[in-house]
């Protein structure tokens, strides 16, 4: 299969035909073999799309005590495995089965077995910020190595130090590039990027400066008794402006109600929503819903039923970026080449 890009979606690199034929080129660890979760079906085919292969072949069957048993429909053994998996709804089914998918292939002797989690959960873990809790972000990374993975690769942790958790190497993504190109296609006339809150100030600068638009940030405060926020005030100048609220992931979306509140009251024009992770439960939606929105921004890092996706809502495949880094690492080659670096 030939596939001509002349970007690489949500990376920075440029470049011409590439043929792809059968699963790519011998590498230091065998063949590229592609598997996806359940929870990552869709995007893992897309994936393989890019690459130019099949998925490989497994059976999960979950029996009625709710264990979850997984066979791999042809050898691994020697192969360079690539494991799809999101840490998305049902949680812990999905992340057993991660595991359980890990252990089969290595019982199988793959050469090298990478987990691809565009989604990983329990990132906001990564610190003991009250007396008595765990540092859950750390056990993830640890129960991840045990299983045997020898690689891993995410997008959008919501602290870069969780990095520094795993002891196996990885490639820790931002799917910044993707959806900042997308909005600076866009054209959006009077345009402020507004940070949902001091801790994404820094992040929310890269947009700003990408697309040549003022900075605004909304200071929040946190109620831990209720997991609540209340958005307080906005420290810049938004009133007349569009405004383009950037965040990493949106769950019950209250933040985001306090937030556009706080801008509607400054006197903003239209309002748009980017976000990497859209985790949204019922109720998420629903106040999205009733935000009226421009545009909601988001990627399929996290697979969205019917339901929660809504009429406003552009969802942005990471597929190319993940395929083009699983090409890369397979084949030795830089990552970082991908973003200038």
């Amino acid at each position: 299969m030939d596939v001509t890009l002349a970007k690489v979606p949500g990376t920075k690199l440029t470049r011409g035909t590439r043929a792809h034929s059968g699963r790519l080129t011998m590498g230091q660890y065998g063949q590229i073999m592609l598997f996806g979760g359940s929870a990552s079906v869709a995007l893992c085919q897309q994936i393989g799309a890019y690459l130019g292969i099949e998925l490989g072949e497994s059976e999960r069957i979950v029996f009625p005590n709710e264990n979850i048993f997984i066979q791999l429909k042809e050898s691994v053994r020697g192969q360079d495995v690539y494991i799809v998996q999101t840490m998305s709804h049902p949680l812990h089914d999905n992340f057993m089965e991660l595991l359980i998918m890990v252990d089969c292939v290595k019982r199988d002797s793959a050469g090298r077995i990478n987990v691809v989690i565009p989604y990983m959960s329990y990132t906001r873990s990564d610190k003991k910020d009250q007396p008595r809790v765990p540092i859950t972000a750390r056990l993830i990374a640890n129960m991840i190595e045990t299983a045997g993975a020898d690689r891993y690769i995410t997008i959008d942790l919501h602290t870069g130090q969780i990095q520094g958790f795993f002891n196996i190497p990885g490639d820790a993504l931002t799917a910044f590039h993707l959806m900042s190109d997308y909005v600076k296609e866009r054209h959006i006339d009077n345009l402020a990027v507004v940070s949902a809150d001091l801790g994404f100030a820094k992040k929310a600068r890269n947009w700003a400066e990408k697309l040549g638009t003022p900075l605004a940030v909304v200071e929040k405060r946190r109620l831990f008794n209720t997991g609540q926020s209340e958005a307080l005030t906005v420290i810049g100048d938004v009133k007349g402006k569009n405004v383009l609220i950037v965040d990493d992931e949106v769950l019950t979306a209250g933040t985001m109600l306090n937030v556009v509140e706080a801008l509607r009251s400054d006197g903003v024009g239209d309002v748009y929503l980017a976000f990497t992770h859209a985790v949204l439960s019922d109720i998420g939606a629903e106040r999205l819903r009733g935000l009226n929105l421009k545009e909601i921004i988001t990627t399929n890092t996290i697979p969205l039923p019917p339901e929660r996706k809504l009429p406003n809502m552009t969802v942005l495949s990471v597929a190319p970026l993940l395929g083009e880094v699983i090409l890369r690492a397979h084949e030795g080659r830089s990552v970082g080449e991908l973003f200038n670096e």
